[in-house]
């Protein structure tokens, strides 16, 4: 599959390319600033700013999905990157009949508050508190797009290899998640490209 992955010179973003390629998908990588750009020959890089509406037409033409790991500049400051880019993504979309979207957003926002730990809630939440209202925009968003769409949530991340046993949890369903290595949340992401299972869903996954 033909896949572009929005946020890609984040750390997430650069699994997620790893992990498209591995998976023997064709892989472009979003850059707004053409320096930061490290990637393989085999990874095509495109310019865009998802601010941008224009840009995201031509970025989003010729593929078959979309990943979102669209990152803001700081967790503690209010923001509206988030809504705003993913609002100029999905038009793009939808405008060039591209209809499969995979969008990390974070655990803690909708039901998926009941999925965290207690520190989680109390300390992690708070210090993210001033991005949070930008987050849940950005899920009514994805929700009101009418595109098919999969929302994954995940707590903090880690680095480390892969050790294929993240947990997923739809949304209301019961049980407490921890922290997530990033390898294996970039395998899922890939994953739910192809994979039908959670359209039209928002999953919070872990450990």
């Amino acid at each position: 599959m033909r896949i572009l992955i929005v946020g890609a010179t984040g750390a997430l973003g650069q699994e997620a390319v790893a992990r498209g390629l591995a998976r023997g998908h064709e892989v472009a990588a979003l850059v707004r600033e053409s320096g930061r750009a490290a990637f393989p020959d085999t990874v095509e890089v495109v310019p865009g700013d998802v601010l941008d509406r224009s840009s995201m037409i031509g970025a989003v033409r010729g593929r078959d999905a979309v990943i979102c790991a669209l990152g803001t500049p700081s967790p503690r400051r209010a923001t509206t990157l988030l809504e705003e880019g993913t609002r100029n993504i999905l038009a793009a979309m939808d405008e060039e009949r591209v209809r499969r979207f995979v969008c990390v957003t974070l655990l803690g926002t909708g039901a998926s508050r009941a999925n965290a730990s207690v520190f989680y809630r109390g300390v992690i939440l708070r210090v993210l508190s001033p991005m949070l209202p930008d987050k849940e925009r950005q899920e009514q968003v994805v929700c009101a797009s009418g595109l098919d769409w999969v929302l994954v949530r995940p707590p903090r991340f880690v680095t480390g290899k892969a050790r294929g046993d993240l947990r997923v949890l739809r949304e209301g369903e019961h049980g407490r998640l921890g922290h997530v290595v990033r390898a294996d949340l970039a395998k899922f992401l890939v994953d739910c490209v192809s994979d039908d299972s959670y359209v039209g869903e928002a999953v919070a996954v872990g450990s």
